[in-house]
């Protein structure tokens, strides 16, 4: 059985500026599925994110696409290393013109943060330690 993929598609303006912002963050990019409309950003083997053109990504669906610098319409959590690796990622994203929409989250053992895109996304980066998860 193959590992199942994940492909998270986001309304973008700028292609050219997200593509900056997120290469600012240390992600790269697949050349085979990018050409002027769209991109495939890579996180991992099996977790990519469409960043697509927002006159582009409207043909796919019959609904209005949401302004998320003013809605939330989701909000994309990934998963990180270490706390330190969480800090990383959000202070890369401020300094390439991203924003922290609140302040960090620490239970002990899991600790978030979070960042919103020029287009408003909210992302949010969780290191959870596995060893000190409380049982119910």
């Amino acid at each position: 059985m193959t590992t199942p993929q994940i492909y998270v598609n986001l309304p973008v303006k700028d292609l050219q500026q997200s593509i900056a912002f997120f290469t600012k963050l240390g992600y790269t990019f697949n050349p085979q599925f990018t050409d002027h409309k769209a991109t495939c950003m890579v996180i991992s083997d099996s977790i990519y994110f469409m960043l697509i053109v927002e006159e582009f990504f409207q043909t796919f669906t019959n609904k209005p696409i949401a302004d998320a610098k003013q809605v939330t319409e989701a909000i994309l959590c990934l998963s990180a290393e270490s706390r330190e690796a969480v800090d990383e990622i959000t202070s890369r994203a401020v300094a390439a013109g991203g924003t922290i929409p609140r302040k960090a989250q620490d239970y002990g053992w899991m600790y978030t943060k979070g960042f919103q895109d020029l287009d408003g996304h909210l992302w949010e980066y969780i290191f959870m330690d596995q060893n000190a998860i409380p049982e119910n």
